[in-house]
Protein backbone atom coordinates (compact mmCIF):
# COMPACT_ATOMS: atom_id res chain seq x y z
CA UNK A 1 0.00 0.00 0.00
CA UNK A 2 1.29 3.45 -1.13
CA UNK A 3 1.90 6.19 1.40
CA UNK A 4 -1.09 7.99 -0.40
CA UNK A 5 -3.56 4.97 0.39
CA UNK A 6 -2.21 4.74 3.82
CA UNK A 7 -2.95 8.46 4.24
CA UNK A 8 -6.49 8.00 2.45
CA UNK A 9 -7.87 5.06 4.97
CA UNK A 10 -6.33 6.80 7.98
CA UNK A 11 -8.16 9.94 6.96
CA UNK A 12 -11.31 8.24 5.80
CA UNK A 13 -11.22 5.95 9.03
CA UNK A 14 -11.05 9.75 11.11
CA UNK A 15 -13.86 10.94 8.91
CA UNK A 16 -15.92 8.00 10.25
CA UNK A 17 -15.18 8.17 13.38
CA UNK A 18 -11.17 7.06 14.40
CA UNK A 19 -11.57 6.22 17.82
CA UNK A 20 -14.31 3.66 16.92
CA UNK A 21 -13.46 -0.24 16.99
CA UNK A 22 -15.05 -0.31 13.21
CA UNK A 23 -13.38 0.71 10.58
CA UNK A 24 -15.07 2.18 7.40
CA UNK A 25 -14.79 -0.99 5.46
CA UNK A 26 -16.43 -3.30 8.74
CA UNK A 27 -19.32 -1.04 8.50
CA UNK A 28 -19.60 -1.08 5.09
CA UNK A 29 -19.06 -4.63 4.87
CA UNK A 30 -22.21 -5.02 7.64
CA UNK A 31 -24.46 -2.76 5.34
CA UNK A 32 -23.98 -5.54 2.43
CA UNK A 33 -24.67 -7.83 4.37
CA UNK A 34 -27.56 -6.30 6.65
CA UNK A 35 -28.93 -5.88 3.04
CA UNK A 36 -28.50 -9.74 1.65
CA UNK A 37 -25.29 -8.76 -0.23
CA UNK A 38 -24.81 -6.26 -3.44
CA UNK A 39 -28.52 -7.45 -4.93
CA UNK A 40 -30.49 -7.60 -1.63
CA UNK A 41 -29.19 -3.42 -1.73
CA UNK A 42 -30.10 -2.81 -4.85
CA UNK A 43 -33.60 -4.14 -4.05
CA UNK A 44 -33.85 -1.81 -1.15
CA UNK A 45 -32.98 1.15 -4.00
CA UNK A 46 -35.36 -0.36 -6.45
CA UNK A 47 -38.09 -0.50 -3.66
CA UNK A 48 -37.29 3.56 -2.87
CA UNK A 49 -38.12 4.58 -6.36
CA UNK A 50 -34.06 4.86 -6.94
CA UNK A 51 -33.20 1.59 -9.01
CA UNK A 52 -31.89 3.89 -11.58
CA UNK A 53 -29.59 5.75 -9.44
CA UNK A 54 -27.89 2.30 -8.27
CA UNK A 55 -28.22 0.84 -11.68
CA UNK A 56 -25.61 3.78 -12.67
CA UNK A 57 -23.19 2.70 -9.99
CA UNK A 58 -22.93 -0.57 -11.15
CA UNK A 59 -22.66 -0.05 -14.56
CA UNK A 60 -19.80 1.33 -16.88
CA UNK A 61 -21.11 4.48 -17.05
CA UNK A 62 -21.34 7.83 -14.77
CA UNK A 63 -22.81 7.46 -11.47
CA UNK A 64 -25.77 9.69 -10.93
CA UNK A 65 -25.16 10.89 -7.32
CA UNK A 66 -27.61 10.27 -4.12
CA UNK A 67 -28.86 12.98 -1.75
CA UNK A 68 -28.82 11.77 1.71
CA UNK A 69 -32.27 11.56 2.40
CA UNK A 70 -32.55 9.73 -0.58
CA UNK A 71 -30.13 7.11 0.42
CA UNK A 72 -31.69 7.10 4.17
CA UNK A 73 -35.32 6.49 2.58
CA UNK A 74 -33.73 3.55 1.17
CA UNK A 75 -31.46 1.69 3.56
CA UNK A 76 -33.71 3.06 6.29
CA UNK A 77 -33.24 5.34 8.93
CA UNK A 78 -32.83 2.41 11.55
CA UNK A 79 -30.13 0.97 9.43
CA UNK A 80 -28.32 4.54 9.03
CA UNK A 81 -28.55 4.79 12.70
CA UNK A 82 -27.05 1.57 13.77
CA UNK A 83 -24.31 2.17 11.36
CA UNK A 84 -23.20 5.43 12.65
CA UNK A 85 -23.46 4.12 16.33
CA UNK A 86 -20.97 1.72 15.01
CA UNK A 87 -18.50 3.93 14.36
CA UNK A 88 -19.22 6.20 17.14
CA UNK A 89 -20.63 9.22 14.92
CA UNK A 90 -24.11 10.58 14.67
CA UNK A 91 -26.54 9.83 11.93
CA UNK A 92 -26.68 13.29 10.50
CA UNK A 93 -22.91 12.95 10.10
CA UNK A 94 -22.59 9.57 8.72
CA UNK A 95 -25.65 9.70 5.90
CA UNK A 96 -24.12 12.51 3.55
CA UNK A 97 -20.30 10.54 4.06
CA UNK A 98 -22.26 7.54 3.00
CA UNK A 99 -24.08 9.33 0.07
CA UNK A 100 -20.55 10.22 -1.45
CA UNK A 101 -19.08 7.46 -0.99
CA UNK A 102 -21.26 4.70 -1.47
CA UNK A 103 -22.00 5.46 -4.72
CA UNK A 104 -18.03 5.07 -6.04
CA UNK A 105 -17.37 2.25 -4.07
CA UNK A 106 -20.78 0.44 -5.47
CA UNK A 107 -19.08 1.29 -9.00
CA UNK A 108 -15.68 -0.08 -7.86
CA UNK A 109 -17.15 -3.48 -6.65
CA UNK A 110 -18.40 -3.64 -9.72
CA UNK A 111 -15.89 -3.02 -12.65
CA UNK A 112 -17.64 -5.26 -15.18
CA UNK A 113 -20.32 -3.24 -15.14
CA UNK A 114 -22.48 -6.16 -13.53
CA UNK A 115 -22.84 -7.87 -10.51
CA UNK A 116 -20.37 -10.67 -10.11
CA UNK A 117 -20.07 -10.96 -6.40
CA UNK A 118 -23.52 -10.35 -4.16
CA UNK A 119 -21.14 -10.33 -1.13
CA UNK A 120 -17.85 -8.67 -1.52
CA UNK A 121 -15.08 -9.60 0.78
CA UNK A 122 -13.76 -7.26 3.50
CA UNK A 123 -10.33 -6.68 1.46
CA UNK A 124 -12.26 -6.09 -1.48
CA UNK A 125 -14.13 -3.32 -0.17
CA UNK A 126 -11.48 -1.97 1.60
CA UNK A 127 -9.82 -1.75 -1.63
CA UNK A 128 -12.74 0.26 -3.16
CA UNK A 129 -12.57 2.34 -0.21
CA UNK A 130 -9.05 3.22 -0.69
CA UNK A 131 -9.27 3.54 -4.44
CA UNK A 132 -12.53 6.11 -3.80
CA UNK A 133 -10.80 7.94 -1.26
CA UNK A 134 -6.78 7.94 -3.09
CA UNK A 135 -8.85 9.64 -6.00
CA UNK A 136 -10.56 11.68 -3.99
CA UNK A 137 -7.34 13.14 -2.46
CA UNK A 138 -5.46 12.93 -5.55
CA UNK A 139 -7.91 15.47 -6.95
CA UNK A 140 -7.97 17.90 -3.80
CA UNK A 141 -3.88 17.88 -4.99
CA UNK A 142 -4.23 18.57 -8.57
CA UNK A 143 -3.60 14.78 -9.81
CA UNK A 144 -6.45 13.17 -12.08
CA UNK A 145 -9.40 11.67 -10.38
Amino acid sequence: MGLLDSLAKNALGSMLGGSSKQDPATMLSGLLNDAGGLQGLMAQFQKAGLGDQFASWVSAGANQPIEAEQLQNAVGAEEIQRLASKVGMQAHTVLPLLAQFLPQVIDKLTPKGQIDENLPSGSQIQSALTSVISSSFSGLFGGKR
